[in-house]
């Protein structure tokens, strides 16, 4: 781990005033110059692994009594950024009526790491790649900007399908993003030029060129929070998620479904993937071909191939074509058999 100036801050607005102080700076090799500390179950990680090394290390731990709260009203759910995802993942009343956000939290780390990771960083966290995250492998875009992609011709079983391209195709590792891109969430953001909210699926950006750049995020802005809208698909929604092993792994694929259905007929369906793409993905396609139709094992594949239509698979990685499909197709049939 390389040296770096540490400052813990009491405010919103001296958070971002400290960030700001360094991140004019230019990046070094796409790296940003300042980096907030929440949970810190990832940074900490990366800066060990001499993958991330930021000038300055600004710790939120004081802000969370100001963005930890979590409520559920007839307008849906809001989270605070600095809630802990334990804490989200128990809400009863989350359990009861959003349990694609509960089941996606719990399934995406440890019981320690949920109960010190937040909302606010997991959704931030870097990919897992291993040609990113060893500092031996010179070819890492994502890393060091116009070095290559080693994952393009390396071993790449664990890399994206959907969203890739020339310059990256590092897959997207969270979970909890999937629920919340399915359910149109917003996110509540502070920075130098004010305060903004976006939508949810407008946060990442796929890799493009600039793979070193992954959220829409201006330098030094804060995200304090998230709005989950209420809707008649929440109740009757889930988290499926496929990997190696049961315990403590990342997805090889996943899906978030979230149906409001009259009998058997689909009025309104939500799709998200993840373990196969490169930021949370939503899947409009799947969701067209199932809008107003019965929900039938013939119906649900038909979707789940229009989901995978545009996947440009590597050598190692094209079964996650079929793997991808077939766990669509069984998250949108246990969906249905729920109680609505």
């Amino acid at each position: 781990m390389r040296t770096f100036a540490y400052e813990r801050v009491l405010s919103d607005a001296a958070a971002i005033q400290a960030a700001s102080t360094v991140a004019q700076l230019p990046p070094t090799q796409g790296r940003a110059p300042v980096e907030y500390l929440a949970g810190g179950t990832t940074l900490v990680d990366l800066m060990k692994l001499d993958v991330m090394r930021p000038a300055k290390v600004v710790d939120l731990g004081a802000l969370a009594p100001a963005h930890d709260a979590i409520s559920v009203s007839p307008d849906g759910v809001r989270l605070g950024a600095m809630a802990k995802m334990a804490t989200a993942a128990d809400h009863p009343e989350i359990v009861k009526a959003y349990p694609v956000i509960s089941q996606s939290l719990l399934l995406a780390a440890s019981a320690q790491l949920r109960n010190m990771a937040t909302l606010g960083g997991n959704v931030l966290q870097r990919t897992r790649c291993p040609y990113f995250r060893d500092t031996s492998w010179g070819a890492c875009n994502k890393r060091d900007p116009g070095s290559g992609c080693a994952a393009m011709d390396g071993i790449n079983r664990q890399h994206a399908i959907l969203g890739g391209g020339a310059a990256c195709i590092a897959t997207y590792p969270g979970d909890f993003a999937q629920s919340l891109i399915a359910l149109d969430a917003t996110v509540d953001v502070k920075g130098s030029a004010g305060d903004r909210t976006i939508p949810f699926a407008a946060l990442h950006q796929p890799p493009g060129a600039t793979p070193n750049l992954e959220t829409t995020l201006a330098p030094g802005e804060l995200i304090t929070g998230f709005h989950v809208p209420s809707g008649p698909w929440t109740k009757r929604s889930l988290y499926l998620k496929i990997r190696d092993r049961q315990s403590y792994e990342f997805a090889l694929a996943s899906a978030a479904v979230a149906l409001d259905m009259d009998g058997s007929k689909v009025r309104e369906v939500r799709i998200a993937l993840g373990g196969v793409a490169t930021i949370p993905w939503r899947s409009r396609e799947a969701e067209a071909a199932l809008a107003g139709k019965e929900l039938t094992e013939d119906t649900a594949q038909a979707a789940a191939r229009a989901a995978f239509a545009g996947a440009k698979p590597r050598v190692h990685n094209a079964f996650k074509v079929a793997l991808g499909q077939s766990t669509l197709v069984r998250a949108l049939l246990q969906a249905a058999a729920m109680e609505g």
